[in-house]
């Protein structure tokens, strides 16, 4: 299994799991996450990559995983991923660094 259809499976998975308790919180959460990402004053492009600069400051590989996703599906160029590397790694720190490899390997899959 590719480590895309294996991201993509687990979280799956475990959101249902997570849903399934019916924690108000939780679901209230999840749906604030939602309403974040859709198009408003921003663009959903623009939101996505910088929910994926934000994802890779703060050092989420499954947040980083996700955002990648999305600015794929979003038509987001490898050229504008590097770009969105560049500023993460500036905001980051050279911490980000050893993220930003595994965001580039998860990359190089989806395109």
């Amino acid at each position: 299994m590719s480590k895309i259809n294996e991201f993509r499976d687990y979280r799956s998975k475990m959101n249902e799991r997570l849903l399934s308790y019916d924690n108000k919180v939780i679901k209230r959460l999840y749906s604030l996450d939602t309403l974040t990402y859709e198009k408003s004053a921003l663009d959903v492009r623009t939101k996505e990559m910088l929910g994926l600069i934000a994802s890779m400051v703060l050092r989420c590989d499954d947040c980083v995983k996700y955002h990648l996703e999305q600015c794929h599906k979003e038509g987001v160029s490898t050229a504008e991923i590097l770009d969105v590397f560049g500023v993460a790694n500036v905001v980051g720190g050279t911490i980000v660094i050893p993220h930003t490899r595994k965001a580039l390997e998860y990359w190089e899959e989806l395109v």
